[in-house]
């Protein structure tokens, strides 16, 4: 089995031994470059961002800045909504004796949670707002447009000055360029982003490495500079092994992947051609978007699934269901029995994320016996361009602040609350703790910054598997640290401080062997512009995904069927789309 570590932490060039070492690397280059995304004109925002009155304030009711634990003199209540994921749901321990008591115990904040499934989280959130019930803090939002135009929603551009955590590593990593990507039409943008000094690699693919080594396929000495051609060689030599150790037949797919079938791909092919597309400087899948993708060399938004380059993604993906590699059903199948088939030692490849590691260990060790395998992550084969998979902006999903606390607590109580939310969300006192717990109780810090968890706990949101017999404590499940409502971007070594060994190194694989892709230009159209982009994606996408599906599973024929998929989505109006992004695209 692989050893588990966790990453220095560090962000020093001098080396490139860690993550943080290496990675770093990629903020200077992902400043230079917004995405497209649904976000008239180029919008500019300021380079730097002036803090007002933020220290140096007097006979403000409560402690604040950076450096300091917000603190409230008087004790104060906050409604936030919560997503709560069913598979670590919420329980009162949280609240008692957990994530919630400690911040009320450092801050003197309650905060008063509504909490909704994760599954069906948008949609709750969204009733409240339209029916003017919003909470106070409002997280874990991927997609603000549908709540700009109502008036529900305050555009906290116009308060970030008042928040020194957030300005501080606004301006200390160049985040403006980043920051355009989610503007609006008016200059303003509506969300406080989780920010990152630089991103790191998150989904690839892990590997059976000791049926791997036994087929005699040397992926450490492959994957650097391989393609998809060489994995798809390399996975051929796989099956024939296990075939002829009776592990499989000959029938028999080796490769039956999650989080691309009905349950997780939602009809688009999912992680698993999002990110194959992305070698080939496409969008499909997970990634699809409205399709459009800025082509940095033509300088100019054009819309990818019609191109020669999707054209080649799609025979690719097709190779490894036609050479009997790839299981159709992949895009089909719940993502548990994609897991049960890797778990038992069917298949020999699988996606994975770099919070799925500690649990796909603790699964495997459970079914086939501790040191009865040895999983890898591979780094992601070669398309068309070198490109990391890695998305370029270096954004999370984000907080909207309610134009009814501006209205429940007026001017000087909104910037008490948002001078709690900059401590909540972006000081780096409560990223640890709402990553890690409490210092010294739940983990130890060394000098050099390394992290570790303490005796008799266990998280598997950071990686860390319980033991096989279930006796350590997740701090997640019973205390509701490392959650997602709370744990957004940071520094480098702040996202890799808790990477495993095998983690770590793939990520850092990631950077030394693959490029960075390019950041495109922030585009902001009115809501009577995202009304018609949407009128024209919403059919147009169905279409490219339905036709994407077809290609790859070999209902339609790539060669004889490309020239009639095209002129489906003519038909839907490309020109149309592509027309409005000239016109938003502003040189």
């Amino acid at each position: 089995m692989l050893r588990k570590e966790t990453v220095m932490k560090t962000t020093k060039l001098a080396k490139v031994a860690s993550v943080g070492l290496a990675v770093s690397m990629l903020s200077s280059l992902a400043a230079c470059a917004g995405g497209a995304g649904e976000t008239s004109e180029m919008t500019t925002i300021p380079s730097q961002i002036e803090t007002s009155a933020t220290e140096t304030e007097e006979n403000v009711p409560y402690t604040y800045g950076v450096g300091k634990t917000f603190h409230a003199d008087q004790p104060v209540t906050y409604t936030m909504f919560f997503s709560d994921a069913s598979w670590y749901p919420m329980v009162d321990t949280w609240k008692t004796e957990g994530i919630f008591e400690e911040i009320r115990k450092r801050t003197n904040v309650t905060l008063d949670i509504k909490s909704y499934d994760s599954g069906d989280y948008m949609d709750q959130i969204t009733l409240d707002i339209n029916a003017g019930n919003a909470a106070y803090i409002i997280p874990k939002i991927y997609d603000d447009s549908k709540f700009v135009d109502g008036g529900a929603i305050v555009p906290i551009s116009d308060y970030v000055q008042y928040m020194p955590n957030y300005t501080e590593f606004y301006n200390k990593y160049d985040l403006s360029k980043d920051i355009q990507t989610i503007t609006r039409s008016n200059g303003k943008y509506y969300k406080l982003p989780g920010m990152k000094e630089a991103n790191l690699i998150n989904y690839s693919f892990v590997i059976r490495k000791d049926i791997w080594d036994a087929a005699g396929v040397d992926v450490v000495k492959l994957q650097k500079d391989w393609t998809w051609a060489d994995l798809l060689e390399s996975l051929k030599k796989v099956k024939a092994y296990m075939v002829s150790q009776g592990m499989c037949k000959e029938s028999d797919y080796i490769w039956s992947d999650l989080w691309c079938g009905n349950e997780s791909g939602q009809g688009s092919g999912g992680n698993l051609l999002g990110v194959m597309a992305s070698t080939y400087d496409c969008n499909a899948g997970w990634n699809i978007g409205n399709g459009m993708r800025y082509n940095k060399e033509q300088d100019k938004f054009i819309f990818s699934p019609t191109t020669d380059n999707y054209k080649q993604f799609l025979k690719t993906a097709h190779s490894f269901i036609e050479a009997g590699i790839l299981d159709p059903e992949t895009f089909t199948q719940d993502d548990a029995k994609a897991t049960a088939k890797y778990y038992n030692g069917k298949t020999a490849i699988m996606s994975i994320n770099q919070g799925q590691w500690a649990n796909y260990e603790q699964n495997m060790t459970a079914q086939l016996g501790e040191g009865k395998y040895e999983n890898y992550v591979i780094t992601m084969p070669i398309g068309s361009t070198r490109n990391s998979t890695v998305d370029p902006a270096r954004l999370e999903n984000g907080v909207m602040i309610s134009k009814k606390a501006l209205d429940d607590l007026g001017e000087d109580g909104f910037k008490q609350m948002l001078r709690f939310v900059d401590w909540l969300f972006y000081s780096h006192e409560a990223y640890d703790l709402v990553k890690w717990g409490v210092k010294d109780v739940h983990y130890t810090e060394d000098a050099q910054g390394n992290k570790k968890l303490k005796e008799g706990f266990c998280c598997s949101g950071l990686g860390f598997a319980n033991d096989a017999k279930e006796t350590m404590t997740d701090i997640r499940l019973k205390w509701g640290y490392a959650g997602g409502n709370f744990w957004y971007g940071g520094t480098v070594a702040e996202m890799s401080d808790n990477l495993t060994g095998a983690v770590a190194d793939y990520v850092k694989r990631d950077f030394e062997d693959r490029d960075v892709p390019p950041l495109a230009p922030g585009l902001a159209p009115t809501p009577e512009q995202n009304e018609q982009i949407n009128l024209i994606a919403t059919p147009l996408i169905s279409n490219v995904n339905s036709w994407t599906l077809k290609f790859v599973t070999g209902q339609a024929d790539i060669d004889k069927q490309w020239d009639e998929y095209v002129k489906s989505c003519d038909a839907l109006n490309v020109s149309g789309l592509v027309e409005i992004y000239a016109g938003l695209y502003v040189k």
